[in-house]
């Protein structure tokens, strides 16, 4: 547990504070969220510190850039992530030599077993949450090249609202939650070799300044074990009744060609979408994720 701040839960002087500042900064409506960038590759400094502000408020922006051909908007995506401080790439077991994932329906391949690799809605999550504790998945790139025909909208929820909800239901719903081993992802094995150990850790975490709150959460009903607590099942009851409800800490957004989110790994969904019989020209979206949190402040060039 983190000492002193306002995600000690000791220190409810400081948590109120920061619950103040957070609830009066956020944005509710989801155009709020979105900054139009003229070049991904070389956004200004205008641009930046549009996005900058948007992710100080609620760890997420939308942008809106051209739209570009498959292997430019690859190069554009690297780009804007080193423009946000962005570079250590988490290089996960369907990711290409470059580190991006090109998440797209793969039907008959190995990346077919894995739902973001197919047509069907993602429940709630934050990307990463089976990697290991020094691994963790900070920051993300979703980047829209082709939309679907229909469908693959997303939900969003800024993991720091969650964290407000749950705390001000019931404190203990939060040290559940932060126990070491409140939730396990059990081994990831294919043709009966073992190619992942189990992960096992808490929901929240807190950097080693206190000050960075980090989520690692999956609402999938197998593949999870939680902690057999009954303050543990009370909390993932709790947060996942809160996700259900759809209520105004929820944002909707479907991405169009040329945009994308850049965040620190919030919470996210994604519907079921159709796509044209010709796979050449169906959903594609490019995710680039980092062990990297955004840089909160524009670099000083001395």
């Amino acid at each position: 547990m983190p000492r002193g701040g306002p995600f000690d839960l000791t220190d409810n002087n400081a948590y109120r504070r920061w619950r103040e500042k957070k609830i009066a900064s956020r944005f509710t409506d989801v155009s709020d969220l979105v900054v139009e960038i003229s070049s991904l590759e070389t956004p200004t400094v205008a641009e930046r510190t549009a996005i900058r502000e948007r992710c100080r408020r609620m760890n997420m922006a939308i942008y809106a850039g051209p739209e570009q051909t498959p292997s430019a908007a690859k190069k554009s995506v690297a780009a804007l992530g080193g423009a946000f401080g962005l570079r250590r790439l988490d290089r996960n077991l369907c990711a290409e030599e470059d580190g991006i994932s090109a998440l797209e329906v793969r039907a008959g391949q190995g990346a077919g077993e894995y739902i973001p690799y197919t047509d069907r809605p993602l429940s709630w999550h934050t990307d990463g949450y089976y990697n290991s504790a020094d691994e963790q998945v900070r920051a993300v790139i979703l980047h829209c090249v082709r939309a679907a025909a229909d469908g693959g909208g997303n939900a969003l929820m800024d993991p720091e609202i969650a964290y407000i909800r749950l705390r001000d239901e019931n404190p203990d719903y939060i040290a559940a939650l932060m126990h070491k081993q409140a939730m396990t992802i059990p081994p990831n094995t294919m043709g009966g070799t073992e190619i992942r150990p189990a992960r096992i850790g808490p929901v929240f975490s807190v950097d080693e300044g206190g000050r960075a709150l980090h989520m690692r959460y999956s609402a999938r009903k197998v593949n999870v074990v939680w902690r057999d607590d009954g303050t543990t099942r009370a909390a993932v009851d709790f947060l996942n009744a809160l996700l259900a409800a759809d209520s105004g800490d929820v944002l909707h957004w479907r991405l169009g060609p040329g945009q994308g989110y850049i965040s620190n790994n919030v919470l996210h969904t994604r519907t079921a979408f159709g796509d044209t019989p010709d796979p050449a020209s169906g959903r594609l979206v490019y995710r680039a994720r980092y062990y990297d949190r955004i840089e909160e402040t524009e670099p000083r060039n001395d």
